[in-house]
């Protein structure tokens, strides 16, 4: 969002800058009805916009978004303000600008966060500014120091505010070949050496009699006793432990 020169179509280097007289000059007369004094008005006041955009450098959200949603802001605080308050627009402003764009990256965000969570959430990301601002690391550890919480608040709080990433994000291109988030995720348990594995198992089974495959199914994958399968077979639990061990044995030397 800093390096961007082009915001909405507006070029941001070119934005006016008017003085505290111009702009309390402007806002009498647009206050009286003129039209061409509001929008001169608006635009020499997008850079406080600007400024603001930038506070969420770290978000995963659209620097056009959050500008427009400012500007909604902007033109909210200039319909709402009083001469009478005797304070600066800006001060005014500020809090009203920001209350629109942090209302647009909630309600913008596919998953529901609790307010309390994205209020800490934004907390550790100014006491992260502050860490970097002093040319520092601003770790996990050193955050939640600062904050006086749990390291794992931090990283749950950070997460929260986390945007959903589509598993077809370009990640990675290279010549012409994109590489996809969806292309770097695996399975462990899903291995080629696992799936290789559970095939030899598999077979290795098979190769039991029908009584060394009726006790190794009733013992591990229902959970039954020596003792109850006995009674469901017919033999005795001697036997049904010898024949539980042979088998076992069997498989073993079949995979190994």
């Amino acid at each position: 969002m800093q390096s961007r020169v082009s915001i909405c179509g507006v070029d941001t280097a070119g934005l006016p800058k008017l003085t505290q007289k111009e702009n309390e000059e402007l806002m009498v007369r647009l206050k009286a009805g003129d039209r061409a004094a509001r929008e001169k008005f608006i635009v020499g006041n997008m850079r406080l916009v600007l400024s603001l955009v930038k506070r969420f450098w770290a978000k995963n959200a659209h620097a056009d978004d959050v500008f427009q949603a400012g500007c909604v802001g902007l033109i909210k605080a200039i319909e709402n303000f009083d001469l009478s308050f005797n304070v600066k627009f800006s001060t005014y402003a500020v809090p009203m600008i920001m209350g629109e764009m942090k209302r647009y990256l909630r309600d913008g965000n596919s998953l529901r966060v609790s307010r309390s969570i994205r209020d800490t959430a934004y907390r550790i990301l100014k006491v992260r500014e502050s860490i970097e601002e002093r040319d520092e690391e601003a770790t996990i550890e050193k955050i939640a120091k600062e904050m006086e919480v749990q390291e794992r608040e931090v990283v749950y709080c950070l997460d929260a505010i986390s945007d959903p990433v589509s598993i077809y994000e370009p990640v990675y291109n290279k010549s012409g070949d994109t590489l996809q988030l969806l292309d770097q995720l695996c399975d462990e348990t899903q291995s080629d050496e696992v799936w290789t594995e559970r095939v030899a198992l598999r077979d290795a089974i098979l190769r039991l009699t029908d009584r060394e495959q009726k006790i190794l199914r009733l013992r591990y994958f229902e959970g039954k006793t020596q003792t109850e399968i006995s009674a469901e077979v017919g033999i005795s639990q001697a036997q049904v432990s010898r024949l539980e061990k042979n088998a076992l044995q069997s498989l073993k030397r079949e995979i190994s």
